[in-house]
């Protein structure tokens, strides 16, 4: 069966090795998310903050993520309302702080299809996602294990621990 996740959401193009640095820049870590989400991605793209809605997804090339490990750097993405990011391969420790903060990374080997501006859709086909573009290809994702996905759907590792607490 397929279920899905999210329609119709605006793309945001991002090449390869997109830094933390980029996501979160160092200069502004002292602020809260709120600050450092206003620099996101302006050495990169100086129009994102500005730009970016609710509902967006990054599609970029391989290694997003890469640098230090700091969570503001997935978290500031979940701060400006992106509904994925979408990409060939990431940082390990990237990847687990997305998740851990509610973030869904899509990995999809063909993410240099999409293209900038587009308008996609998410849908999961069980485990595995698939990006439906306007055009109707269908890009197959690696499957995401249902513990992560939970993540996902509560916001994240903590709200997630918090929803299992017995009373």
């Amino acid at each position: 069966m397929t279920e899905v996740a999210f329609d119709n959401a605006r793309v945001w193009r991002l090449g390869a090795d997109v830094d933390t640095d980029a996501l979160a820049p160092g200069a502004f870590m002292k602020h809260g998310l709120e600050v450092i989400g206003w620099h996101c991605l302006e050495a990169v793209r100086a129009d994102f903050a500005s730009g970016v809605q609710e509902g967006d997804v990054i599609v970029a090339g391989a290694n997003f993520g890469i640098g230090s490990s700091r969570e503001q750097a997935a978290g500031v993405l979940r701060h400006l309302g992106l509904a994925a990011v979408i990409a060939p391969s990431y940082s390990g420790l990237y990847f687990r702080n997305a998740f851990n903060l509610g973030l869904l990374l899509l990995t999809c080997p063909e993410a240099n299809q999409i293209k900038e501006g587009e308008r996609v859709a998410v849908a999961s086909e069980g485990d595995t996602p698939v990006v439906l573009r306007a055009n109707g290809q269908r890009l197959v994702c690696a499957p995401i294990p249902e513990f992560l996905m939970d993540m996902v759907a509560a916001g994240g590792l903590l709200p997630l621990l918090k929803q299992r607490k017995p009373a």
